[in-house]
């Protein structure tokens, strides 16, 4: 079987696991599996990396682009059943539940990392954090790959944001970008 991307000079995704993923995914989406596959377990994926496995900046890009498919045909079965404006709101439901972090204090946006243990670097999210409140209250540009590829320096413990409640927002975020994009 050909690569389905181009291979790392050093390090990238092992490729069995990724021609796996992406086997059932197609086959999820054109309704030949019994798998359903949701846009959060696309977004949610994750592959073992190893010596001269596949790119990984390539097989991320797909994986967007994965998304946005499901994303796009999971909004048009909704739609089909429950009409455009009950998929807005669906959108706006889910949205307004990244205001109230949006609305805190910088500083104070998450729970501080746990002593000793890896924490994302507070100013940094909250600098993204006030991207997606200028998004919502403005108008300004902001995508949802700019929050899928974000990476945030790593600090240790109480100088930093709990890496798993930032990452579930994060995650919601880019749910509600892509639906609205």
């Amino acid at each position: 079987m050909a690569d389905l991307f181009r291979r790392a000079k050093g390090r990238g995704y092992d490729t069995a696991e990724v021609d796996d993923f992406f086997a059932r995914a197609q086959a999820a989406y054109e309704g030949r599996s019994t798998e359903h596959m949701t846009p959060q377990q696309v977004r949610s994926v994750s592959f073992a990396q190893v010596s001269h496995g596949y790119d990984e900046a390539a097989v991320d890009g797909a994986l967007d682009r994965l998304d946005a498919a499901f994303t796009r045909k999971e909004r048009s079965a909704y739609i089909q059943r429950h009409g455009q404006q009950a998929w807005l709101d669906k959108i706006v439901d889910r949205a307004t539940t990244l205001y109230g972090r949006l609305g805190r204090p910088a500083g104070q946006k998450f729970h501080p990392g746990g002593r000793g243990e890896d924490a994302y670097d507070m100013a940094q999210v909250d600098r993204l954090c006030q991207r997606l409140s200028d998004y919502f209250n403005q108008g300004k540009a902001i995508t949802s790959g700019e929050i899928r590829h974000v990476v945030f320096p790593v600090v240790r413990g109480k100088k930093g944001y709990a890496m798993g409640p930032v990452d579930a927002f994060l995650d919601r975020a880019v749910e509600v970008l892509v639906a609205a994009e």
